[in-house]
């Protein structure tokens, strides 16, 4: 690792600072500063600032309450208005514009909520390529993203760039807290980049997702281009920059961006953070089940009991639903939505519940959370609670089972019903992301219900060419992200750090031990999903603490080797 990294966090940095964002092309504002009326007006501008003195302070809004009105706000796009946004256009023929342009600047609010704590950034539009590697589509679209630089050393100072993943960058911001924890340390700037198709950066709009046709620009090489251009001209656009080290940091899929944008991209990043990237859960490079294993192994570990009882409510759910009558009561005893009429919507039921083990799994955080549902801490050990004897008659243990994903669904109480086609937040782009694993992303997963609890369910790649051809008119292709990305072998590329917990199911294909000096491999033995990338909390186990100041020490051994460079 170089220069001896040390273990213990370093102190965070919380405020209400504003931000200044990328510079603007002539006759556009910059995020953060005035736009062109300032010269024309701006003794209007000090009288409404003087205006604002005089009124009273507001009582602060409860955090749910704030929540749902910067997300209302942000869908009609004033959240906290910068000089009025031109009107959305999707695509930009008629824009008298080059290839690249930053549009429709305004700012928002990172809120997160465990905390209390609330930071300002700015959103900005870059216009982008559609299509990076051919010729004939030269059509471009708008890409968001998401920038802070109030501790930024505006003499090539860092910039922390965050690879957007499979959802709305802004609930990404929200659940990526320690960028923010770190910015002040590094004196670094902050950007949240958005993935194509995803949140508001829609290539064709509301045709994104209208047919294959349109779908055939939603892959990684694409997203790691837009990655790469927007970094290029931040860079060049932006006062103190063009030296800048720039650092990679994602989780999830946006960790296996962040690891991938810096093979790719070497010149344009100097280092990768990949927290909790699967990038080796691909073709045959680890076992299929080990992924069931570790949430079956979560749940075992949380309650005497609790993953027996769940492995036998499998067999419990398929003698209910073999009458009209067990489907009723299945269909009541689950406060369903939408009752359950035949076998084929037990299935479903079924498939709903495995997805909630395995959320449960990902977010099994030392603290009351909100990622995919608000929930408390450690909400594993909370569900076992009701799921402790797995010797239960069939309509018991299910009533048991109930009691348990209504806590990981209705943990407010404010539900009136539980919905089977719904198990994460709405934030998340499913539609997208199904396309995505029905072309390139095939993650092999399997069950054999003996190691794990679950029913068994073998690989079965042909099936899944098939339904993807039903939904999509595509197939996937099993090993070209091995292809692209080398799979196990890439001990030639350097500074990636690798971090997974040891309670998240997808370190089963993450990278869990050091390949080079470089390529670093960070375990936390407590840790869920990306626990290491959320805000410091007082209930952090010690373990993530330690994972954190590993990442911050090479983090600075990056940086101060890219400056030696220039």
């Amino acid at each position: 690792m170089g220069r001896r990294c040390w273990f213990g966090p370093a102190p965070a940095r919380v405020g209400w600072p504003h931000p200044r964002g990328p510079a603007a092309p002539a006759g556009q504002p910059r995020v953060g500063e005035p736009g062109p009326y300032k010269a024309a007006g701006p003794s209007l501008l000090l009288l409404l600032l003087f205006l604002l003195l005089l009124l009273p302070p507001l009582p602060p809004l409860p955090p749910a309450a704030m929540l749902r009105l910067l997300l209302l706000l942000a869908l009609l796009g004033a959240a906290g208005s910068l000089p009025a946004p031109l009107l959305r256009r999707r695509r930009s023929a008629s824009l008298p514009v080059g290839p690249y342009q930053t549009r429709y600047l305004r700012q928002q609010v990172c809120q997160f909520r465990e905390l209390n704590i609330h930071r300002r950034m700015g959103i900005a539009f870059l216009l982008s390529t559609i299509d990076h590697f051919g010729f004939d589509e030269n059509g471009t679209f708008q890409q968001r993203y998401l920038v802070a630089d109030q501790h930024w050393k505006k003499d090539n100072g860092p910039i922390l760039f965050y690879t957007g993943n499979e959802g709305d960058i802004e609930w990404f911001c929200n659940n990526t807290g320690f960028m923010w924890d770190v910015a002040g340390e590094l004196n670094a700037m902050l950007v949240f980049a958005e993935h194509r198709y995803y949140g508001e950066s829609l290539p064709f709009g509301n045709e994104s997702f209208s047919d294959s046709k349109h779908l055939n620009y939603l892959t990684s090489e694409q997203a790691l281009a837009d990655f790469a251009v927007l970094v290029e001209y931040l860079k060049t656009t932006i006062a103190g920059a063009k030296h800048s080290p720039v650092i990679a940091i994602g989780g999830s899929y946006g960790g296996m961006l962040a690891a991938w944008f810096r093979m790719k991209y070497p010149h344009v990043v100097v280092g990768a953070l990949a927290a909790s990237a699967p990038i080796w859960q691909f073709g045959d490079l680890v076992p299929c089940g080990t992924f069931f294993s570790i949430v079956t192994n979560d749940f075992k570990k949380s309650g005497k009991g609790c993953s027996e009882s769940i492995r036998n409510s499998w067999n419990a759910i398929n003698h209910l639903s073999s009458t009209d009558a067990g489907l009723q009561w299945l269909s009541n005893t689950f406060h369903l939505c939408s009752p359950l009429k035949t076998p084929q919507d037990a299935a479903v039921l079924k498939n709903w519940l495995s997805e909630t083990w395995v959320n449960l799994a990902m977010v099994d955080y030392p603290y009351k959370a909100d990622f995919l549902q608000l929930l408390p801490a450690w909400p594993i050990q909370e569900v076992c609670k009701f799921l402790k004897d797995p010797s239960l008659s069939d309509k018991l243990l299910l009533q048991n089972v109930f009691q348990a994903v209504n806590l990981y669904y209705n943990y407010t109480g404010e539900a009136s019903c539980l919905d089977v086609s719904q198990t994460a937040t709405k934030s998340l782009g499913e539609m997208g992301w199904y396309y995505q694993a029905c072309t390139e992303m095939v993650m092999p997963l399997c069950t054999d219900g003996v190691h794990d609890m679950f029913e068994p369910q073998k690989w079965d790649f042909d099936a899944l060419s098939e339904e993807c051809y039903r939904m999509w008119g595509v197939r996937p292709r099993l090993s070209w992200i091995l292809s692209m990305y080398g799979g196990k072998n890439i001990s030639s590329h350097s500074n990636i750090i690798f971090s997974n917990g040891g309670l998240d199911p997808w370190s089963a294909g993450g990278v869990t031990q050091n390949i080079t000096d470089s390529l670093v491999a960070v375990v936390i033995p407590d840790g869920a999903h990306h626990l290491d990338l959320r805000s410091r909390n007082p209930l952090d186990p010690k373990s993530v603490q330690q994972a954190r100041a590993t990442e911050i020490c090479l983090m600075k051994e990056w940086i101060e080797k890219a400056r030696h460079s220039h």
